[in-house]
């Protein structure tokens, strides 16, 4: 999806510009001093169900790079008597 970018100021004053730019199906870029701060990006009113769905629209757009290696949880270790001693440290 291609974007195009606008300060703050330009972007106050061309709003309806970048509405027609968003309807159009891209992204537009809001930058403070040169530096991206916000994205205004087309409505879409069905939202992916799935976790994988969910993860590929978020590297599409950048907001995360996933993992090559699949998830592994390691197994919570119940420790006898941890929360007693770390609600005693929290006393002191």
């Amino acid at each position: 999806m291609s974007h195009k970018a606008y300060s703050i100021y330009q972007a106050k004053a061309r709003f309806s510009e970048i509405i027609r730019i968003v309807k159009r199906r891209r992204r537009v870029i809001i930058t403070d001093r040169g530096i991206p701060v916000a994205e205004v990006v087309p409505y879409r009113a069905e939202q992916p169900e799935s976790i994988e769905g969910r993860i590929a629209n978020l590297a599409q757009i950048g907001a995360i790079i996933p993992s090559q290696e699949p998830f592994r949880a390691t197994p919570v270790r119940l420790v006898p008597g941890a929360s007693d001693r770390f609600m005693a440290q929290d006393r002191d």
